[in-house]
């Protein structure tokens, strides 16, 4: 099974697009894989179903971060390195599907309990989202 296969499958046994797309990274870069869903946790409907970026993105940031992320002050090179990654990242997945933004992708405002209800009666957790996380691993798997 590959990377997008793995995070397809993990999302839809019930983590969210973020934990998904991280979880599938994150244990080849050093963070165990219970650390990395309790991370990527608050993320998900974009960021606390505030539908902002979509999960899947801000999963994707979270792999490039741990990946190339600085971990000096001074380490100027790996924060450039990490933000002009993260820029392509999101380029390519807008370019991809229009939008970064959660709400504008699905078509509905979960931070409301009637979108919320309306967006899982209209399956888009189920039609939609599974294309966000596949895209964003793949993406990430031609980046990093």
């Amino acid at each position: 099974m590959n990377r997008s296969e793995s995070a397809l499958q993990s999302f839809r046994q019930g983590w969210s697009c973020s934990q998904a797309v991280l979880s599938v990274f994150c244990e080849s870069l050093g963070l165990e894989r219970e650390k990395a869903f309790k991370i990527s946790q608050a993320f998900g409907g974009g960021m606390a179903r505030m539908g902002k970026t979509c999960g899947a993105v801000t999963g994707a940031m979270m792999v490039i971060g741990l990946k190339h992320g600085r971990t000096r002050p001074e380490d100027e090179k790996a924060k450039e390195k990490t933000y002009a990654l993260v820029l392509e990242m999101a380029r390519r997945f807008q370019e991809r599907h229009g939008s970064l933004v959660c709400r504008e992708l699905i078509g509905f405002d979960l931070s409301t309990a009637e979108d919320h209800e309306q967006a899982k009666k209209h399956g888009v957790f189920e039609s939609l989202c599974p294309q966000f996380v596949a895209d964003a691993v793949t993406i990430l798997e031609g980046l990093i």
